[in-house]
């Protein structure tokens, strides 16, 4: 069994740091049930994924795109721009639209104001919630 070494992956990424990430990550993927593309070898899941960057079976840039997504808490989905057919009919029917609707400006948006004598008696009409065995 030949083993992995740093050297052996550090061609494939530039950054040891990133390498070790890239890894980890792979580790943890084949350990929740990813198919490897590789022989394991008896090999635990973070020599495999090191093997699997040394042999160029998988893509560093793949791996890190997919660390990322990973991480992403809100994803924006790349929605396809409207064909010029689309927009040449949007335009029409906002101009039939807009020659409905009157000339008058728009009202301005207006906001409640509150003195903090008015905040502090509200906040003193309030009542505690009750207490209960529950909790």
């Amino acid at each position: 069994m030949a083993r992995v070494t740093v050297e052996d992956c550090i061609d494939k990424v530039d950054n040891r740091f990133e390498l070790v990430l890239l890894a980890s990550h792979r580790a943890r993927l084949i350990s929740q049930g990813a198919s490897i593309t590789i022989d394991r070898d008896n090999d635990k899941n973070p020599v495999v994924a090191l093997r699997e960057i040394a042999d160029e079976t998988l893509s560093p840039g793949d791996l890190k795109e997919d660390l990322i997504h990973s991480l992403q808490k809100h994803v924006e989905v790349d929605e396809p721009e409207p064909s010029a057919e689309s927009l040449i009919a949007t335009e029409a029917s906002t101009e039939f639209a807009d020659a409905s609707v009157s000339d008058d400006e728009p009202e301005p948006l207006t906001f409640d104001r509150m003195s903090e004598e008015e905040l502090l008696a509200g906040i003193e009409g309030l009542v505690a919630p009750e207490k209960s065995d529950d909790y």
